[in-house]
């Protein structure tokens, strides 16, 4: 695990574990890089309350137990209770103790299965109401009741589809199979699956595979000879950078939902997607996950300012009920459950790589992580 360099004392230091080695590397590069450039945002119009924002970084090497670890490191041994990171759930498991038994907080930018709440964890990732509602009915609406899910091997994938086929099922869609990998696996692990998956006759692909594996996915797709226009690959974890790295011509005609895609229109996303391809290049797209990581420091930055104080019970009374201009339009979070009220969409991929926006909420979707109240509602109603 690496480190960055030693910060001045009256900094307000802060913590950062995105992996940028591993399996995990396509995507967490990208939320380490949104969040260091809104840290530079915020640095370069005057800090907060005068002192600038010090990330100290540790990159996890996409290990769940290396995650507890540096998270240990931060809180105990660096003094730091404000952590920005994970994105498999296996990670934010893994730290989960530590924010808690610590009172520390988890900033946690990525979608997720859901059925969890956390006071030590800011969730700024869809719940399932926010993303899998809607893709459950616009797939069942466009292409037809015969799924087949294939998904990484840890909890995420495996809570993920059960929350889908309860909603497919009351849709009057069957499962006609189901298959996890390893994350680590190899493109030739693929070529099975896809066989199968052509055997079954399935009519949507529901995937939650996730890292490196999602490219062989798709390469695995194209040489079974399926077309995307009749048995779309549909997923919840594909964005922008996976489909970079497969290839557009891959990738297109594949379907994601999620709460922001670059080709989201509005001045603010503008603004992100310039400032982030003037740091990192032309060819780097943003993410919804990319999203998420940025604009949860803006929301910090606020709070701070506020409470001119790192105490984690201060931070979370400013935190809970804000709101902020995201990228993706307006969005706040919870006080209720601690979770983000986001916008629900749904893309198909073009050949410039990018996602067309098929569907998308009329407004912010309520967060409702355990799919019980007026969330699972507003929901359904946007994926009519």
């Amino acid at each position: 695990m690496t480190r960055c360099p030693e910060v001045a004392s009256e900094s307000w230091r802060v913590g950062v574990l995105f992996s940028q080695t591993g399996v995990m590397a396509v995507i967490e590069e990208t939320q380490l890089r949104a969040t260091l450039l809104a840290i530079d945002e915020i640095n370069r119009s005057g800090g907060v309350n005068g002192r600038e924002l010090a990330p100290v970084i540790y990159d996890p090497q996409s290990d769940a137990q290396a995650y507890a670890l540096c998270a240990k490191r931060l809180t105990i041994e660096d003094g730091i209770n404000m952590i920005f990171g994970c994105y498999t759930s296996s990670s934010r498991k893994a730290v989960l103790p530590v924010v808690e038994r610590l009172n520390g907080l988890l900033w946690y930018p990525t979608l997720y299965e859901g059925f969890e709440f956390s006071s030590n964890v800011i969730y700024t990732g869809a719940a399932p109401n926010q993303n899998s509602v809607a893709l459950s009915s616009y797939l069942s609406r466009t292409y037809g009741s015969r799924f087949y899910f294939v998904g990484s091997d840890y909890v995420y994938p495996r809570e993920s589809n059960r929350v889908m086929r309860d909603l497919l099922r009351r849709r009057g869609c069957t499962v006609v199979g189901e298959t996890y990998l390893d994350l680590r696996s190899k493109r030739n692990d693929f070529g099975p699956v896809m066989r199968e998956i052509k055997n079954a006759g399935a009519d949507v692909i529901f995937s939650t595979v996730v890292g490196y594996s999602t490219i062989y996915l798709y390469q695995a797709f194209v040489e079974a000879g399926l077309d995307a226009r009749v048995t779309p690959i549909a997923s919840l974890t594909t964005t922008e950078s996976e489909v970079r790295a497969m290839g557009y011509d891959i990738a297109a005609g594949h379907i994601t939902a999620a709460p922001y895609f670059q080709s989201v229109s509005g001045e603010r996303n503008n603004c992100f997607v310039k400032g982030y391809k003037a740091r990192y290049g032309e060819d780097e797209p943003t993410n919804m996950c990319a999203e998420a990581a940025y604009f949860q420091v803006h929301l910090f930055a606020n709070a701070l300012a506020q409470t001119n104080s790192l105490d984690t019970d201060l931070i979370k009374q400013c935190v809970l009920g804000s709101d902020f201009d995201a990228p993706q339009g307006r969005i706040s979070v919870s006080a209720a459950t601690s979770h983000t009220n986001l916008w629900s969409r749904i893309g198909r991929v073009d050949r410039s790589g990018q996602f067309e926006i098929m569907q998308q909420s009329a407004m912010p979707v309520w967060a409702d992580p355990f799919l019980i109240g007026r969330g699972a509602v507003s929901a359904l109603a946007a994926g009519r």
